[in-house]
């Protein structure tokens, strides 16, 4: 199969041709090889890059590594494959590679067999999470739900657990949503799938989802038919949602980021004519920048560098704008030659970099709530410091204002900052977990044993509150656990290798610990998604889709010799 036939031909296969390819040989088929003395070499050197096994097990191990790293459809090992070869081919000239070219040309990695291959990688690893989770005490869940790109609502709910020896985080369920998107329809494909794999949905300490209605609604949403389930239970709206909903700005300051998106669309919308002698402009002119930035209200991060680009580029702006001969560019140059419209805009991109940088210290795998609260309550300490910044006038902590020519504090900038840290406060204040007990989480030496933390303690989950105050008090008097924390690789291994002289509040903080803190992990899950179901494989079935996604985000290692051993991997090919 040539290079060139293999990239035309990207579709995937049809899921019934995929299924009868799958089916394993009734019979095997036996070869002798005639292997010459001049020949031995590279024999020798064919045996010992498939292993032990033989060629044929071996072939199995590396065909089903290729898919492995591969995880996507499926036409790309045939491509690897004849890489491969070229490679060879080139490196020995003298044809002394021709058994090692032979062999490699033998492993079966076409693509209705990777198709196969990485199903059945995909069955291991989920199998590897469903068996984690029927062992693990709590579980939370990370719901969102994205359509990909043949407009199929997938549903991607991600699991959080202790495996008995740290926690992980692994993609759940990819669910199809091919009709409405309903609460009803998304917990009935929940529920069945917790019920087709023998999980009980009673584990689930925490559900946070993007905040949509079907999800959070009060009497009808997700949150609430897993509530009637599991009453314990606990919702949350994702905190980097949350934290991007507090800065929407409002009154005049909403009429400046109107403006400055107005122009530039301008710019960039009009016409691909000007938009792209404007970029010629920028590179003459040298700047720091090469072209202005869209803004898009999906991605978290976009509001913020929009207007740092365009900040960056205002003195291109203008001088582009006074050669344009049009009206709307004329009003356009008038509002950005207003020395006021130009403070307020320079404002507006020190905060949005404020909150860019708070966004990605929340961003990221592997965190907890208790990290991100944290991160939140260090932001609401530095808004006070911005809010006595503009004050005093010194301006230390808004870069961009100071560089702006007889730049004005105005009172709608503090009035900002004011609304910014009381928005914070109406939605972070008045947690779910109260602020002591995640203070306990991460220190449990700051925390009073006598204070209300032992019954907000209790009220989050049934302990004996009597029992957490003498540990903590007997912890606390322990100065090897101090100095344990002190030393600890991460807070989860603190509490993972705690002694269970302290057992009832090791089982608080990995209750906690357990929990998701945003739908960050299903944003980047949808990303991949995107990138494997494109347009020009939009056959692709939802089954194909969901196990390349998943062999793709997943932290496990198959165990590939014990599938091969298994016979789990003998397609027709």
């Amino acid at each position: 199969m040539r290079l060139a036939s293999c990239v035309a031909d990207l579709r995937p296969p049809h899921q019934h041709d995929e299924l009868h390819l799958c089916r394993k040989h009734t019979k095997e088929t036996k070869s002798v090889t005639v292997t010459q003395p001049n020949e031995k070499k590279n024999d020798d050197h064919v045996q010992n890059c498939l292993g032990k096994e033989g060629k044929a097990d071996g072939g199995l191990r590396v065909a089903l590594r290729a898919a492995w790293v591969l995880n996507r459809p499926f036409t790309e090992s045939e491509v690897l494959k004849e890489c491969i070869v070229t490679v060879l081919e080139e490196l020995a000239p003298d044809k002394s590679m021709d058994r090692v070219i032979a062999s490699v040309k033998q492993i079966p990695l076409s693509a209705s067999t990777a198709a196969c291959r990485v199903h059945v990688l995909a069955e291991h690893v989920q199998q590897a999470v469903i068996d984690g989770i029927k062992e693990a005490k709590y579980i939370s869940l990370a719901i969102d739900e994205s359509t990909d790109n043949t407009d199929i609502s997938q549903l991607c709910v991600f699991v959080r657990y202790f495996d008995g020896k740290d926690f992980r985080e692994e993609l759940l369920a990819l669910l199809p949503l091919e009709d409405n998107t309903t609460a009803d329809i998304i917990f009935g494909k929940l529920e069945n799938f917790f019920k087709s794999h023998g999980l009980s949905l009673d584990k689930i300490n925490l559900t946070v989802t993007d905040g949509a209605p079907a999800m959070t609604g009060k009497n009808k949403g997700l949150v609430s038919r897993i509530k009637t389930v599991v009453p314990k239970t606990s919702a949350l709206h994702c905190i980097i949602h949350q934290s991007m909903l507090c800065a929407k700005p409002n009154g005049e300051l909403k009429e400046v980021m109107e403006k400055t998106m107005k122009i530039i669309n301008h710019i960039r919308g009009n016409s691909s004519t000007q938009h792209r002698l404007f970029r010629k402009f920028v590179l003459e002119s040298q700047a720091s920048h090469d072209d202005l930035l869209l803004h898009n209200g999906v991605r978290w991060l976009s509001k913020g560098k929009a207007l740092e680009c365009f900040i960056e580029l205002r003195a291109q702006v203008v001088d582009f704008l006074k050669q344009s001969k049009s009206k709307a560019a004329a009003d356009h140059l008038r509002i950005m030659q207003d020395r006021e419209y130009m403070c307020n805009v320079a404002f507006l991109t020190d905060i949005f970099s404020h909150l860019n940088t708070l966004n990605l210290q929340l961003q990221g795998k592997e965190k907890s709530v208790v990290d991100l609260v944290e991160k939140l309550d260090a932001f609401g300490n530095t808004l006070d410091l911005f809010h006595a910044d503009l004050l005093s006038g010194r301006l230390l902590h808004f870069n961009t204002l100071k560089t702006v020519e007889e730049s004005n504090v105005t009172d709608k900038m503090k009035t900002f900052i004011t609304q910014l840290k009381d928005n914070f406060s109406a939605r972070f204040n008045d947690f779910f977990i109260s602020r002591d007990v995640i203070g306990f989480v991460r220190n449990p030496f700051t925390i009073s044993p006598s204070g209300e933390f032992s019954t907000n303690a209790v009220k989050m989950m049934p302990l004996d509150e009597a029992a957490i105050q003498s540990e903590l008090a007997e912890i606390q008097a322990a100065g090897d656990m101090k100095a344990a924390l002190r030393g600890a690789e991460s807070l989860s291994a603190f509490w993972v290798s705690c002694p269970e002289d302290y057992g009832t509040l090791k089982t608080l903080a990995m209750y906690v610990l357990t929990m998701f803190g945003s739908t960050y992990i299903c944003e980047a899950a949808f990303s991949k998604m995107n990138s494997i179901k494109t347009h020009e494989r939009n056959r692709l079935s939802n089954q194909s889709l969901g196990n390349c996604l998943r062999i793709s985000l997943t932290a496990a290692k198959p165990d590939v010799k014990k599938l091969v051993s298994e016979g789990k991997c003998n397609f027709s090919h």
